[in-house]
């Protein structure tokens, strides 16, 4: 089912179909620089029946994006609850993860934007969050371009993981509804 159409791009719930693609996406070195590791399938099959149950329930998920062109899958983008307590937990955070092959053509910054429309059109939420490691510079230049403002006191660290770890320590980004 679509739920957010853009110039170029489908975000949609998840279908069987997806499963391969996203898998193959999950096992790439170069999109997993800045996450903890490769996705099985079994946990990508859990993934995609969990967006879509979060759907259900909360009328948002990290969408399945599919290219309107080509009909390929390429990612998602699309909102989540952090399952972890920090300062600004509860919250609602935007989130991407793109195939390698589709970097660079401005998909995410795209998307992205579409969710902020729904977000606080649709759904009324009054603030957004996003955040990733400081290394991770092409997910900070989508949150720029979205609007998100980077939070100078915000800067945290990933409880599920060592303070030590590579990964730890996040940066902050919010935007709230205008």
């Amino acid at each position: 089912m679509r739920i957010i159409t853009t110039e170029r791009l489908i975000l949609r719930l998840w279908k069987p179909e997806d499963a391969e693609p996203f898998y193959q996406m999950n096992q790439d070195p170069e999109v997993l620089r800045y996450l903890i590791g490769p996705l099985s399938r079994e946990r990508v099959a859990e993934f995609m029946v969990d967006m879509n149950a979060g759907f259900a329930a909360d009328k948002y998920c990290l969408f399945a994006v599919e290219e309107q062109a080509s009909g390929a899958f390429i990612g998602f983008v699309g909102l989540s609850r952090p399952r972890f307590e920090a300062h600004f937990t509860p919250c609602v955070e935007i989130g991407w993860r793109l195939a390698a092959d589709y970097w660079g053509k401005g998909y995410a910054t795209e998307a992205a934007r579409a969710v902020l429309a729904y977000v606080f059109d649709v759904l009324k939420l009054e603030e957004v969050v996003s955040f990733t490691v400081p290394d991770n510079i092409r997910s900070q230049r989508v949150m720029n371009k979205i609007g998100m403002i980077r939070d100078l006191h915000g800067d945290f660290m990933l409880p599920k993981l060592p303070a030590e770890h590579r990964l730890a320590r996040h940066v902050l980004y919010r935007i709230k509804k205008k």
